[in-house]
């Protein structure tokens, strides 16, 4: 690739980008490989910290934030739960369906530390997490 043509160039970072973002849109959604008789898929999740609390937001819309079981394990939150496919889906047409159904599992090392209340909320399509910090 000529580097002396601007065009040439930013075309083709911008195809390389466009590549890089839908491979890791497929690895967002990708099943976990924890185990092998169960395929469940990983949420994206976003992990905050303030000094009262942490705060796990993870992208599970449709999902009732009282089915999803949050479990705090050597250090590790693990979130599980099932997203179901809406009773109108028996009779309609598919056009596009991109939201991933089925069992999830996320595994999320957290900071050192111990937490003494787990709660859960759901807040603009996602899950809600808050870890509140022991004294």
């Amino acid at each position: 690739m000529r580097r002396d043509d601007p065009v040439a160039w930013m075309w083709a970072d911008a195809v390389q980008m466009i590549s890089q973002t839908e491979q890791l849109h497929r690895q967002m959604f990708r099943p976990n490989g924890q185990e092998p008789t169960r395929t469940c898929w990983e949420p994206p999740v976003d992990v905050l910290e303030t000094d009262h609390e942490l705060l796990i937001v993870a992208a599970l819309p449709g999902v009732d934030p009282d089915a999803v079981e949050a479990v705090i394990d050597d250090g590790v939150l693990i979130l599980s739960g099932r997203r179901v496919l809406p009773p109108e889906l028996e009779i309609a047409v598919i056009h596009r369906l991109e939201l991933p159904q089925g069992c999830f599992e996320r595994h999320i090392p957290l900071p050192a530390g111990r937490y003494d209340d787990v709660r859960r909320l759901a807040a603009n399509g996602c899950l809600l997490v808050r870890l509140r910090k022991a004294r």
